[in-house]
């Protein structure tokens, strides 16, 4: 006889294995479709993101950060260094290790909270009159498995050019990034996104020579424009060599490495030999092989599944949420939608600000923001007012040895409610928490300012920001 659940979930990524939590949390059976091996062969739990995304990659920029430390800033400390070497391969292990131990946490937390993984590829076969079937196929055969609520959270996986072969060893998207076997003494990035950016800034920390090539005439087309100038120079003084407008020409692979023909802004022809390439130019939703169509369900021109804005499908009690659907691919965003969806399950009235989502991109110095960028506002007409103050100006980000970057808030003109907020600096990814708190809350920019901050912290830069809302920063 088939299994039969409350509420089936597929995928264990982010947003699954938080929606199979949350829902087992209020009282539903619970059964999570994951498919999932790492390099050994063991199927795990965790998804893109656990496994191949943002915990290895933080990792990588952990350790690339500790090196370049040593190497260039220790001496302002009056620490001397010679000779510091790295170890790849101990460097790359620390970072299994840490998916690992993340992986394994969540198969903990299913059995915790009495989730059944159902280990295979999952795929609907039809609807009945007490839901939906859905055939499970992993190495132990298939089975048939029924829930009343389904949460299709697959996921996505990394966009490759048409005429460019990835093989994650020469030529490599996400994964092969992560596992270069040593340092490439010249590397080449397609895409000057969030990927391209994180990946090129830990191989150019531990030694490499890395150029970032972009088809969009803009860097950073989606940041405020003033952090977007501020990380432009920045990364550039660091080393990243990031060229704009360009069109990618013939890619070719050899025993030397990679090389790739491309022609600058001005149509100039150029081309570029170097040892690994990386191919960062966005992700597409995992909506293949779902078997969609066996319940009259499909997804729109650009692969994603419709949903309303609690992640409802056209179908009654199927959901589909994180990077299957509009929005954001990101982890925290699929989280919260899976959360939401568990709730409305079981009756519930949550609802999610999607306006409130913060974003991050974990460079050094970090990017983060939320709410909307000035030329959002300019667009929109909206009258706004603008603060900014400098983490060069606070004693906490001079002591840490890191003085680059600033906050910025905007606030409407008439009602002071904060609209947005920029950070590039050290933690900006931590600090960022404090303006999403404030924005859910509707709160203006004086509520910040006039809320005591703890002194010396890298968060008097926020409540400085605020003030200059109101042209009366202390502290400039």
């Amino acid at each position: 006889m088939a299994k039969e659940f409350d509420v089936v979930v597929v995928g264990a990524g982010p947003g699954g294995y938080i929606a199979a939590i949350r829902a087992a949390q209020l009282g539903f059976s619970v059964g999570c479709i994951e498919k999932w091996k790492n390099p050994k062969g063991e199927l795990a739990l965790g998804g893109t993101c656990l496994n191949v995304g943002c915990i290895p990659s933080k990792a990588l920029l952990a350790s690339s950060e500790e090196f370049e430390k040593i190497q260039h800033h220790a001496d302002q400390h009056g620490i001397s260094v010679q000779g510091a070497k790295i170890d790849v391969a101990k460097m790359l292990a620390r970072k299994d290790g840490i998916v690992t131990k993340m992986t394994k946490g969540i198969e903990f937390l299913f059995r915790k909270n009495k989730i059944t993984w159902l280990k295979g590829n999952g795929k609907f076969v039809a609807k009945t009159d007490a839901g939906y079937q859905l055939e499970v196929t992993g190495d132990e055969g298939s089975e048939t498995i029924s829930g009343k609520h389904v949460i299709i959270a697959t996921g996505s996986k990394a966009r490759h050019l048409p005429n460019i072969k990835v093989d994650n060893d020469l030529v490599c998207d996400n994964e092969g990034a992560l596992n270069f076997p040593s340092v490439p003494k010249k590397l080449g990035v397609i895409g000057a996104g969030v990927i391209g950016l994180e990946l090129g800034s830990v191989w150019r920390r531990l030694g490499a020579e890395v150029t970032v090539l972009e088809a969009l005439p803009a860097f950073l087309g989606a940041v405020d424009e003033t952090v977007a100038k501020e990380a432009a120079k920045l990364f550039g003084k660091q080393g990243l060599n990031i060229q704009l407008g360009v069109k990618i020409g013939e890619v070719k692979t050899s025993k030397k490495g990679v090389s790739l023909a491309y022609a600058d802004k001005d149509g100039k022809e150029h081309t570029l030999e170097v040892d690994r390439l990386i191919v960062s130019i966005g992700r597409v939703p995992n909506t293949d092989d779902l078997g969609l169509g066996a319940i009259g369900l499909g997804v729109n021109e650009r692969g994603f599944i419709d949903v309303d804005e609690h992640c409802r499908t056209k179908l009654p009690n199927v959901y589909a949420i994180g990077d299957v659907v509009r929005g954001p691919m990101l982890a925290h965003k699929a989280e919260d939608e899976g959360v939401m969806v568990a709730e409305l399950i079981a009756g519930q009235k949550p609802h999610i600000d999607y306006n409130c989502i913060p974003w991050v991109i974990y460079t050094s110095p970090e990017i983060a923001w939320v709410g909307k960028t000035e030329q959002q506002l300019k667009q929109e007409g909206r009258a706004y007012k603008t603060g900014q103050f400098p983490f060069m100006a606070n004693g906490r980000a001079l002591g840490m040895g890191a003085p680059e970057g600033f906050v910025k808030m905007l606030a409407d003109a008439s009602t002071d409610e904060i609209l947005g907020v920029h950070v590039i600096g050290l933690n900006a990814s931590d600090l960022i928490a404090e303006a999403v708190a404030a924005m859910e809350f509707k709160a203006s920019s004086e509520d910040i300012g006039r809320v005591c901050h703890p002194h010396p912290s890298l968060s008097e830069v926020m409540r400085e920001a605020a003030l200059a809302v109101e042209k009366r920063a202390l502290n400039m």
